[in-house]
């Protein structure tokens, strides 16, 4: 670096992420002091370019942060009217009635959003108090102090060779600095993965668990449309292969998102997601509701699944994790934008006492007892158990003991104590010669489609000329490891098709990384069996763009 000298910015606050919980931090920051000096940094293009999220958003975040959001214009214009919950057969469907279900199953007050457009919004609010807001800024490195406290992060470094080389219209990116740096990068972060790591924050902990959310947009015939209606379903496709589901959200202007999660804990590598979502739409029932209409944007993403007894330690010397860094999505409800703004707020009320007292990059402990013993606790205690229930006695254990245990949550005890969950899901993978391979359709290019014509509905784009950001720790384990013992699963559980087994001029496997196909979900980071697939971020603002999510 001695002919690259990267120049230094100090703030009071560093936050990289421009998520629903980055930004609820800088807007606090700047609520609680107008003069402190808070930077966000973004990777994508624009704020809400990489949010991949079509939500039911439970307010009581944005109550928190913002209480006139109503009046300041916050894009929550469609409330939710209805909520059905459906059992999948191949060709049926039984309605779960509403009745049974815990208070906190409801969506009564819950509104249907784009995420990304909230984030624009936010970021609108949080500029008119001040604070600074850099997109296409991916952070690519934690910069630590002499005392190996983190001091803050590399951003907005340019101009590589593929071999990682500099090139030469090379920028060697800026170093910002801060007294306390939030990481509010989302699920499987690459500086939150290497703090976790660092500090051994998940030391006592349950292992993190994931489930791959895929999502279309839809516009439909107005006829069919019912703005407000949300509909869950579970059971059909997936049967006893894998846990997960659906949903259905009846969204403006004749629009639908259309999503389809898959637990990542699965066994059996020759299971397909992708495939397995393109089917669900050939259910009577879906395919009824998408016939004559068309798909208009699609992405994927990870969700954190893990729950309570999964947030790693949350602060080490001079850093906070936020939002779905640490994991706080509400698996039963699908929800997790409310606790990320409400973690945001407290990380950044937590700062600002510390720095009123004189104090800069300690541990933030006031930050982790609000989340553990706060609202965010609260909601997650409740349903801590319906995940391991899931994962190891399956979809019915799930409804029945599951929906006890949140109904005697309530009243705030519960018979099974504290589950564990057990394996990382790249452990839970099995050997391919165990299982059955799945016969999957042909996507017939109305209802359903394959990967890449659908990628190229996610506005994906990634400069050819730059290092790949997805690297192998050992570049013979695909071929050598995965593709005999597992099947070669990372050409199947990608959303994307970024991974691919061909054969080279002498006829020998040989495996191959489209990177630019990459929706930044994090699936191989998280699912490959031999955990050999480091996801780290691309240069500048490169990635998917959603339009509207």
């Amino acid at each position: 670096m001695s002919e690259h000298t990267r120049e230094a910015m100090e703030y009071d606050v560093v936050i990289v992420g421009a998520g629903p919980a980055g930004l609820s931090a800088a807007i606090r920051l700047k609520q609680l002091d107008a003069d402190l000096d808070v930077v966000v940094l973004e990777k994508g293009s624009e704020v809400g370019a990489h949010i991949l999220s079509g939500a039911v958003l439970d307010p009581c975040g944005l109550d928190a942060l913002i209480p006139d959001w109503k009046d300041k214009g916050a894009p929550l214009n469609v409330p939710v009217t209805d909520d059905a919950f459906y059992m999948l057969g191949e060709a049926g469907k039984i309605r779960v009635p509403n009745w049974p279900m815990p208070p906190l199953m409801s969506n009564h007050g819950n509104y249907i959003v784009s995420m990304g457009n909230v984030c624009r919004w936010m970021a609108e609010q949080a500029e008119e108090l001040g604070v600074e807001i850099f997109p296409g800024m991916a952070c690519s490195e934690i910069v630590y102090g002499d005392a190996g406290e983190v001091k803050g992060v590399v951003a907005g470094e340019f101009g590589k060779n593929a071999d990682g080389t500099p090139g030469p219209g090379y920028e060697p990116g800026m170093e910002l600095h801060g007294k306390y740096v939030f990481l509010g990068e989302g699920v499987r972060g690459s500086l939150s993965k290497e703090v976790i790591e660092k500090f051994d924050l998940s030391k006592g902990k349950e292992p993190q668990k994931f489930g791959l959310g895929m999502k279309e947009i839809w516009e439909i015939d107005p006829a069919k449309h019912k703005e407000g209606s949300v509909t869950h379903t579970m059971g059909w496709p997936l049967g006893s292969n894998a846990g997960g589901g659906s949903f259905i959200y009846h969204l403006d202007n004749n629009q639908v998102y259309v999503g389809f999660v898959v637990h990542l804990n699965y066994e059996n590598p020759h299971l397909y997601p992708y495939m397995e979502f393109q089917r669900f739409k050939h259910h009577p029932m879906v395919a009824a509701l998408l016939e004559g209409g068309k798909r208009v944007a699609y992405g994927a993403r990870a969700i954190s699944e893990g729950g309570y007894q999964s947030m790693p330690k949350m602060v080490a010397p001079g850093v906070a994790l936020l939002g779905c860094s640490v994991g706080m999505v509400n698996v039963p409800r699908i929800k997790g934008n409310h606790n990320a703004m409400l973690s945001g707020k407290a990380a950044a009320e937590a700062a600002f006492a510390a720095m009123k007292d004189g104090r800069a990059s300690d541990e933030l402990t006031d930050y982790e007892t609000d989340v553990r013993d706060g609202a965010i606790g609260e909601d997650l205690k409740k349903v801590r158990n319906v995940k391991p229930m899931w994962s190891k006695r399956g979809l019915m254990a799930s409804l029945v003991f599951g929906g006890m245990d949140m109904w005697t949550n309530t009243f705030g005890f519960s018979a099974f104590g504290t589950l564990g969950h057990g394996k990382t899901d790249a452990e839970a993978t099995g050997e391919a010669a165990k299982f059955k391979p799945i016969a999957y359709p042909k996507p017939d290019g109305k209802l359903s489609f394959d990967r890449l014509t659908n990628v190229s509905f996610s506005a994906t784009n990634h400069e050819e000329s730059q290092p790949a950001h997805l690297q192998l720790k050992d570049a013979s384990v695909p071929v050598s490891i995965n593709l005999p013992k597992y099947a070669g699963p990372s050409a199947r559980y990608c959303p994307a098709g970024v991974y691919e087994f061909v054969k080279d001029d002498k006829g020998d496997d040989k495996f191959v990384i489209n990177f630019q196909n990459c929706v930044h979900c994090k699936t191989c980071d998280i699912k490959d069996p031999s955990q050999n697939i480091n996801w780290t971020v691309p240069q500048g603002g490169d990635g998917p763009n959603y339009p509207n999510m």
